[in-house]
């Protein structure tokens, strides 16, 4: 994916650190807007429209959280990475819960920050999908209402599906008869792409199989290394 002209909001209070970062994300094609600290940064944030925030989380007259949630209030869908030169668990978990989507403990490796930031963007981009506002599906002879949770065959009493079985199922049903990758999925629900997630997806993906069962017409297949398939073999050209 070009990144030429992909916007970055970058509020770092290290007027040295904060330069050279600019430079380098600059070099590299993205169109940065430096802030000094968080109330001019989110005085930029309001004006401007980005696709990416980069925020430190020590700051003077506002830490990087406080800004993170009025960004948030603004916009639930931005990106935002913090850099911290804390690595306290408890901060990770505060920036998490305020709506990040990665973190990076100071010193870094440019190369890291850019990797990241490219895999945010993109991802971003094949969540539109995942983004719909749809949330009725009909999957065979199974009706899934996914803002009630509940999965129903015929006229059976509908199931109640726990919300990662219910976030996973919508995701399939939204690639219905179509890969859905397995990285979308993974960061989609459990935020995070690595084995243990992958393991855990893995479980879901089975209990989800043995609700399914009871339509011969419905299958979840296995794409190995791409991700899963929810076929419904009436609507398949064979």
């Amino acid at each position: 994916m070009e990144t030429e002209n992909k916007k970055i909001l970058l509020v770092e209070d290290d007027p040295n650190f904060g330069t050279v970062l600019k430079d380098y994300l600059a070099m590299n094609d993205y169109d940065v807007t430096h802030a000094k600290n968080g109330m001019e940064g989110f005085e930029k944030f309001k004006k401007g429209d980005f696709d990416l925030c980069i925020l430190d989380v020590m700051m003077p007259y506002k830490d990087g959280f406080t800004l993170a949630k009025e960004i948030r209030e603004k916009n639930k869908d931005v990106p935002i990475i913090f850099l911290t030169a804390k690595a306290l668990k408890e901060d990770v978990l505060k920036g998490y819960k305020v709506g990040a989507d990665d973190y990076l403990n100071k010193p870094f490796d440019s190369e890291v920050l850019l990797m990241k930031i490219k895999a945010i963007i993109q991802r971003k981009a094949t969540d539109t999908v995942a983004d719909s506002k749809e949330f009725e599906f009909n999957v065979g002879g199974f009706f899934l209402n996914s803002r009630l949770r509940f999965l129903t065959y015929n006229k059976e009493n509908p199931v109640k599906l726990s919300p990662k079985e219910n976030d996973l199922l919508r995701l399939l049903a939204l690639h219905k008869n179509d890969l859905m990758p397995r990285e979308l999925a993974l960061t989609k629900i459990w935020r995070d792409d690595n084995y243990f997630t992958s393991r855990s997806m893995d479980v879901y993906i089975a209990k989800l199989r043995k609700y399914l069962s009871k339509d011969d017409d419905v299958e979840i297949v296995n794409i190995h290394g791409e991700g899963f398939r929810l076929v419904v073999k009436s609507e398949v050209d064979h």
